[in-house]
């Protein structure tokens, strides 16, 4: 990966930049944190038709912001732009794809590559580029790209031009138990996955995996007892792990060594992600290809070959029983 920066589109840093001096992956703060809210005393107001969503179907985090879009109805207030699947040295890039759904070219500015967004909105940028990207078409800059708070104001902030404003993935008597929830499922399995996969030494790779899968153990017992996370509602902590959990079988397993077991080993876990899956709306925002063919081609020094595995089978609209 390139560490160049360049107003040629080329990503001013890759993943190898985030690597610790003891082989351990350290991700990045985001950088823009800025926040839209519904009366406008951030500088930033709600409103329909201001804001412009660039995603990547493959990556958890963009997809978190996708969902929480369509579940809260706002595909009309808020546009949306899908990046190519593939991701080389230059970063996302806006380009047609081959795969079930291809990118898209940006309909705002005719940019060949969202690292144009962050040189516009900050030309000392020096980080990775990531999606999600919120952009302010008013402003002509970068809102945020930190994808817990993006979720977070398209779940309170756009409620007027919302189609199912009645939504609350953070709902007051439930936020403490979701805080908690979060505080330990992002860094253990969300960030988990990654710390087992781009780890670079063989102490490094076994704290993440081993803390992942005791992680995913702890989760296997709740769910036990609850039908998600929190009891009977479906909440913001239940979307953020379902981005990992669908993700898990078809790439975490091999691509990042997250071998110790699948998820469809783990039955109430397994049962839950199809639950899930298989909400209204949700599996329109899982695209499959677009996952497999980021990661098994984006990071050459875990998949050198680049070539996509065609498995595995997975039924997401069996039965899942947790009625």
């Amino acid at each position: 990966m390139t560490d160049e920066m360049a107003g040629d589109g080329r990503d001013v840093g890759g993943w190898t930049k985030e690597i610790g001096t003891t082989g351990d992956f350290r991700r990045q703060d985001s950088a823009f944190r800025d926040r839209v809210t519904a009366d406008g005393s951030s500088g930033f107001p709600a409103a329909a038709g201001r804001y412009h969503l660039y995603v990547s179907l493959a990556c958890p985090w963009a997809s978190r912001a996708l969902l929480v879009r369509r579940l809260k109805g706002l595909e009309d207030a808020i546009g949306l732009t899908v990046v190519d699947p593939y991701r080389d040295d230059q970063g996302w890039a806006f380009r047609p794809g081959t795969v079930s759904r291809p990118g898209e070219s940006d309909p705002l500015h005719g940019w060949s590559f969202l690292s144009e967004a962050y040189l516009a909105s900050d030309p000392a940028f020096d980080g990775r580029v990531t999606v999600p990207v919120l952009w302010d078409t008013v402003t002509g800059r970068i809102v945020n790209n930190e994808s817990s708070e993006v979720i977070r104001m398209l779940n309170a902030e756009f409620d007027a031009f919302a189609t199912n404003p009645d939504v609350d993935l953070y709902p007051e008597d439930l936020r403490a138990e979701i805080d908690a929830l979060n505080d330990r499922i992002y860094p253990e399995i969300n960030n988990g996955v990654y710390r087992s996969g781009f780890a670079t030494s063989q102490d490094a790779y076994e704290d993440a995996v081993t803390t992942l899968f005791d992680a995913l153990e702890w989760l296997e017992a709740l769910l036990a007892e609850r039908r998600y996370l929190t009891g009977d509602r479906i909440t913001e902590a239940d979307w953020r792990l379902f981005m990992t959990l669908v993700r898990f079988d078809p790439v975490y397993v091999g691509h990042f060594k997250c071998n110790v077991k699948r998820i469809v080993d783990l039955p109430n876990l397994w049962a839950y992600t199809r639950d899930l899956y298989q909400q209204p709306g949700v599996a329109d925002t899982v695209d499959l290809e677009h996952i497999k063919v980021h990661y098994y081609t984006t990071h050459p020094s875990i998949n050198p070959t680049r070539v996509v595995p065609v498995g595995p089978q997975i039924d997401w609209d069996e039965p899942h029983g947790r009625g």
